[in-house]
């Protein structure tokens, strides 16, 4: 057994209503006195919600609230500060939503009140998401690891599922290198590689490594379908599922199963999804490991918020399964394309427990490509909008009211397509037509809304800052919002529409290119913007219009062009030649040379293709030169053939070929270590409001100045081609994925390190 198990990060001090004994929940609610006081505080709300003011009162009142959310943001610590942010932060949300029910809709015209009544329930929606991520977010558990027993005959039998379709071997290779590499007894781990490509490669290496090989005649069901075939022919007390390019550490095992043994009512539990390469809104934006990514909140929060109110569910991957309970509910869910969470939900009605440990335990490649990333947060908002409509949380037995919410907040989530092209493009209205949303005052609108928008933005800062920046999630909604919001429409109309699609992972960009296609929707909405703008300052400059008004509606089009900017440069896609990430390590090293020197170095970062190295000063090596590379760790040495590639400033060695123990031996020392990713885990910097905001500012800005009058002026005839059939596009696509030749050998050019 591994003695080196990661630590879950820096500590802070957990809300009095969390329980001492590791793995288990106490309820807040189970404290009278606090349960009296959200009372007290919801009855308070309420009075001050309805309370009318004139436009002056309201100022002061925002303000004042305001200044007090600053005051306690800075000077008070721990959940108190959090519950008094959120307490003011509902006040004025609900505040602002109650005068614009009763005091902005009597709309004089058709243009207007149509408009109008959508801007009202775009924003409903997001009042509903911001309530939802409260109850959420609030009171995050921070569950404990539960130690197994000493006596390792007392542990049960864990089946390994990786399932695979279509990704090449080279992605998947490690990922069953390391599952059997984890620490636990002989004969109660079972690992089994499920192939539902059907290849002869595939089977060919699962004889050479030891490992089950499942195929089946059909591709039904997909992944579920491919999962639910595996569970008919093994017999595991528990499942362990990774997707095929998550690759689990050897800790993975001992660090989860505790909980199952502590809790007999224990149905599931999940980890982090952790990404060791950038994602192509990072790797375009240039901002990986320095801006937390989109997943990071999910992952790094929300589970744990979800986990109070035991609603933690099954994200596909990095996970632990009870195959009796899984049974009792049919398996793997088939009924729609997000088979993990409509899974939990299942187990969830039943009364079965669910759990989430974040301590990253696993690591996967993200999406390389724009369009790939697209394409699967697509599959997301469909499936979590189908589960909504055909087994919808909010209604049927078997859940509290606390599940109840938090599976809502997750499928209603991913509706913010359409209403985040509703705040995109809402100004327009006034620029272009001069059609009034709001039956209101500009200084009114002011004194209303700015309170809710400041501080909501300083509740969640708070909340979620170490995990999710201010004003980023309005460029990644933007990215997305034109491609969900159809999928997740016509998923609330007909819940059967639609199909699984794989993601593509392990390919690579061959050149910088701008991608059109995907692209267009955030240029239209940019050109949109710039003209609404130069509409409303010709309105200005003839005096047409209350000037509050006017620039009420210019400040809110000049946010959106910034937001739409952001967006299109992220469609930028930029070059990326390497199938196989570098991972940033220091590892011990040594070259052992053909005349039998050696040199004692260090590793500065790797990949499953080659190694990059830092040598002592004066060393040096030479192109072409044949070595072998010793890594050591944890009194462990592998030793492996390489060639020098680059010894010009960084020393780059590419590895030979590597039989199945040498290829073992590698993943054990590099990606399999306990410790391997915990300190990439939650270490960004804590989120700073006004510096996120000059961030995001000077991204959009920025990408404006890039955008060169040729471009614009060209803009039809790339429309035109952007929108040609695919069957005119050029026959070598953008995004290629070399596989691995008979042998699942990657070839040479794909193994630079």
């Amino acid at each position: 057994m591994s003695n080196v198990l990661p630590s879950a990060g820096p500590s802070e001090p957990e809300p009095t209503w969390m329980s001492d004994k590791p793995g288990r929940r106490s309820s807040f609610l189970a404290r009278p006195l606090l349960a009296l006081a959200v009372i007290a505080a919801a009855v308070l709300c309420s009075l001050v919600v309805v309370v009318p003011l004139d436009t002056i009162q309201q100022f002061g009142f925002g303000l004042i609230m305001l200044i007090g959310a600053l005051w306690v943001r800075h000077k008070v610590n721990g959940p108190l500060g959090a519950m008094f942010l959120i307490a003011l932060s509902v006040t004025a949300s609900l505040r602002y939503m109650y005068w614009r029910l009763t005091s902005t809709l009597d709309f004089d015209n058709l243009i207007g009140g149509v408009l109008g009544w959508g801007l009202l329930l775009a924003e409903l929606y997001a009042l509903a998401i911001l309530l939802l991520g409260y109850v959420q977010t609030a009171m995050p558990f921070k569950r404990k690891t539960v130690p197994l027993p000493e006596d390792r005959s007392l542990w049960p039998t864990v089946d390994i599922f990786i399932p695979t379709y279509n990704e090449s071997l080279d992605v998947v290779r490690g990922t069953v290198l390391a599952a059997q590499a984890m620490d636990w007894p002989i004969g109660k781990l079972r690992v089994y590689l499920l192939d539902d490509g059907r290849r002869e490669e595939f089977r060919q290496f699962s004889l050479a490594c030891g490992v089950g090989y499942f195929t089946r005649s059909d591709n039904l069901h997909a992944k579920a379908g491919n999962l639910n075939a595996a569970l008919t022919r093994t017999d595991g007390e528990f499942v362990a599922i990774f997707d095929c390019d998550h690759v689990p550490t050897r800790s993975f095992l001992q660090l989860t199963m505790g909980a199952f043994l502590g809790d007999q009512k224990l149905a599931m539990l999940q980890t982090p999804h952790f990404f060791y390469s950038a994602d192509p809104i990072e790797r375009n934006l240039k901002t990986f490991r320095v801006v937390p990514n989109e997943a990071e909140l999910f992952y790094g929060l929300v589970q744990n918020g979800n986990d109070l109110w035991n609603a933690s569910f099954f994200c596909g991957s990095c996970a632990v399964l009870r195959r009796v309970p899984l049974m009792e509910v049919g398996g793997i869910a088939v009924e729609t394309v997000t088979e993990d969470a409509h899974t939990s939900l299942k187990l969830s009605r039943r009364g079965y427990n669910s759990a989430y440990l974040a301590i990253p335990q696993a690591a996967g490649l993200a999406t390389e490509s724009l369009s790939a990333h697209i394409g699967q947060r697509i599959r997301w908002a469909r499936g979590m909008t189908q589960i909504f409509r055909v087994d919808n949380p909010l209604l049927g037995p078997g859940l509290k009211l606390g599940q109840r919410l938090c599976y809502a907040n997750a499928m209603l989530h991913f509706m913010y397509g359409l209403p985040r092209l509703v705040f995109m493009t809402s100004p327009l209205a006034y620029l272009f037509f001069g059609a009034q949303m709001f039956q209101a005052d500009g200084a009114m609108v002011l004194a209303y809304a700015l309170p809710h928008i400041l501080l909501s933005l300083t509740a969640n800062s708070r909340l979620q800052g170490q995990f999710r920046h201010s004003f980023w999630n309005e460029v990644y909604e933007t990215v997305l919002a034109w491609y969900i919001a159809w999928p997740t429409l016509l998923a609330l109309i007909n819940p059967k529409f639609g199909k699984f699609n794989v993601t593509a992972k392990g390919g690579v960009i061959a050149r910088d290119y701008f991608d059109w296609r995907m692209g267009l929707p955030y240029v239209v909405l940019l050109v949109l913007n710039l003209v609404g703008l130069a509409c409303g300052l010709w309105r200005l400059a003839i005096g047409e219009g209350t000037v509050s008004t006017v620039l009420i509606n210019l400040v809110w089009g000049s946010y959106n062009v910034v937001i739409a900017a952001a967006a299109v440069f992220v469609a930028n896609e930029a070059r990326q030649q390497r199938r196989t990430p570098r991972i940033s390590a220091v590892i011990p090293a040594t070259i052992y040379f053909a005349n039998g020197r050696t040199l004692a170095c260090e590793t500065r970062d790797f990949s499953v293709a080659g190694v990059a190295l830092t040598l002592p000063e004066r060393a040096q090596l030479t192109v072409g030169e044949e070595v072998r590379i010793g890594l050591s760790r944890d009194a462990l040495e592998v030793v492996l053939p390489g060639t020098v590639v680059n010894a010009d400033g960084s020393i780059g060695v590419v590895f030979g070929e590597l039989n199945v123990e040498q290829q073992r031996d590698l993943v054990q020392i590099t990606f399999s270590r306990a410790d391997s990713w915990v300190g990439g885990w939650g270490t960004s910097e804590p989120d700073k409001p006004l510096g996120s905001l000059r961030d995001v500012l000077k991204l959009g800005l920025g990408n404006l100045l890039r955008l060169s009058f040729g471009k614009l002026f060209g803009l039809p005839v790339r429309l035109a081609v952007a929108l040609r059939p695919r069957s005119a596009e050029p026959a070598l696509p953008p995004v290629q994925a070399d596989g691995p030749d008979a042998a699942g050998r990657c070839p040479p050019s794909m193994r630079t390190p």
